[in-house]
C-alpha cells in the first residue's frame, strides 16, 4: 500500500515497530490495523536515493487494503492500456471487517 508519513509518524513507526501514518484529510495519526485488525509490523525501513522515499516492508496480517485483498495494487493493466484485471485474492471482507 502507500502511504503519507510526516517526520513525527516514521518516529512513531521507527519506536513501536508498527506501522503508523498521518492522514492529511483527517488531520490525525493512524496506525495500520487500528480498526480492522490486520495489522503491520516493521520488519524493515529503507529509502531512496534522493531520501524523499521510504520501502517499509511489513510482516502483513490480514489484507492491507480496506477493499479487502492482500494489496492495494491488485488490479493490472493490460499491455495495450484498454483494460484492467484483478490480479490478486480477497483475503477478508470489508463488509464485515468496518
Amino acid at each position: 500500500m502507500v502511504g503519507y508519513m510526516n517526520r513525527e509518524a516514521v518516529r512513531k513507526t521507527l519506536e513501536s515497530g508498527r506501522v503508523c501514518f498521518w492522514s492529511r484529510s483527517r488531520q490525525e495519526y493512524w496506525i495500520k490495523g487500528e480498526t480492522s485488525g490486520h495489522t503491520q509490523t516493521v520488519r524493515t525501513v529503507t529509502f531512496d536515493c534522493d531520501g524523499d522515499a521510504l520501502l517499509i516492508k511489513v510482516e502483513q496480517k490480514g489484507g492491507a487494503c480496506h477493499t479487502g485483498y492482500r494489496s492495494c495494487f491488485f488490479r493490472e493493466v493490460s499491455p495495450d492500456g484498454n483494460s484492467t484485471h484483478i490480479v490478486g485474492d480477497k483475503v477478508f471482507d470489508p463488509d464485515a471487517v468496518y
